[in-house]
């Protein structure tokens, strides 16, 4: 089923209840960076939002590539990895008609992606620039708040957690977090042994990222 992207709080409250879960996109992509880094995280983020926002995801995400037409089949994608990214005319023309057309990529970089995401999204939107979102933005301030912005999960540089957006005609379709590690904090506890309190973090921000994009960035 292909789903014409932009969804209404209406249609947040509906496919609550539907008989065909919505899976999450996990985004493959070329390069040779590790883009299935985290196996166990978008399977915990659906429960936990369907558990905490009454969603009905599918716990097995959807893994489909950047140049593919069933990109379009996923409201929300998720982006992760320690390594580069290589993108091509034709997947950036792709992700940008995706973009576009109401979708949402949040990228987290897993350490080690940065340098190859800011080139990458110039070239789906050459005329953007990710800017900083202000601890004021909806994102942080769904159902779960966070007055603070991103919390931090994983220390990677011993630098603050950064969230950036690439804003379109007013409204962010893609989102990139780092220096949090949001994706590592969403796995089976055991992989990273991470603190409760920096899973239960990690899980909730991840549940403010699904309810902002289903319900169009209301609170």
């Amino acid at each position: 089923m292909k789903f014409r992207l932009f969804f209404t709080i209406a249609f947040f409250v509906a496919f609550a209840s539907a008989a065909q879960q919505l899976k999450l996109g996990l985004l493959v992509y070329n390069g040779g960076g590790d883009w299935y880094a985290n196996p166990t995280s978008l399977k915990n983020l659906a429960l936990f939002c369907n558990q905490q926002l009454r969603t009905n995801l599918a716990p097995q995400e959807g893994q489909v590539e950047v140049g593919s037409p069933e990109l379009f089949n996923y409201p929300f994608v998720h982006m992760t990895g320690h390594g580069r990214w290589a993108l091509s005319d034709a997947e950036a023309q792709n992700l940008r008609k995706y973009l576009e057309s109401g979708g949402f990529l949040h990228i987290d970089d897993n350490y080690g992606l940065d340098e190859y995401v800011r080139p990458a999204l110039k070239k789906v939107f050459p005329e953007l620039a990710l800017v900083e979102l202000p601890f004021s933005h909806p994102l942080y301030h769904q159902k779960f708040n966070f007055p603070n912005g991103l919390p931090k999960i994983h220390e990677h540089d011993n630098k603050a957690p950064k969230g950036y957006g690439l804003i379109w005609k007013g409204r962010v379709v893609v989102f990139y977090s780092v220096e949090t590690d949001l994706g590592d904090g969403w796995e089976d506890p055991e992989v990273h042994k991470d603190a409760p309190e920096k899973h239960l973090q990690a899980l909730q921000m991840g549940a403010n990222l699904i309810q902002y994009v289903f319900t169009g960035g209301a609170i």
